[in-house]
């Protein structure tokens, strides 16, 4: 199967990436405030936050997509440190896939 990056998905997808790195840097303080241990909460909010970052640099590759959607699962799976992470992580997901199909369509009708 080929799958081709085109702008809009990068322009979707690191939009989206670059909101959840924005909330997933905020969770730290959130996490640290409800007794979660400072170097935990540190390496899953930061860890996550650069994440998204690095993987929003990386959307010219098609790989970066699938790293794209394992940062949504670990989104959701920070849900066990701050637990407004589960609705978070999922609102998240949605927003990349929704943002992906949108893009292959828009762009699928205008090359036409």
């Amino acid at each position: 199967m080929n799958f081709e990056v085109t702008p809009g998905m990068r322009r979707l997808g690191a939009s989206v990436l670059g909101m959840e790195a924005i909330v997933a840097g905020l969770i730290t303080p959130v996490a640290i405030n409800s007794g979660i241990s400072t170097p935990v909460a540190l390496t899953v909010g930061l860890g996550l936050a650069v994440l998204c970052v690095v993987v929003a640099g990386l959307l010219k590759r098609p790989f970066a997509y699938v790293a794209g959607s394992v940062v949504q699962v670990l989104a959701i799976a920070a849900g066990f440190v701050v637990p407004t992470m589960f609705f978070l992580g999922a609102l998240f997901a949605a927003l990349w896939i929704t943002a992906i199909i949108v893009a292959r369509r828009v762009e699928g009708v205008t090359s036409r």
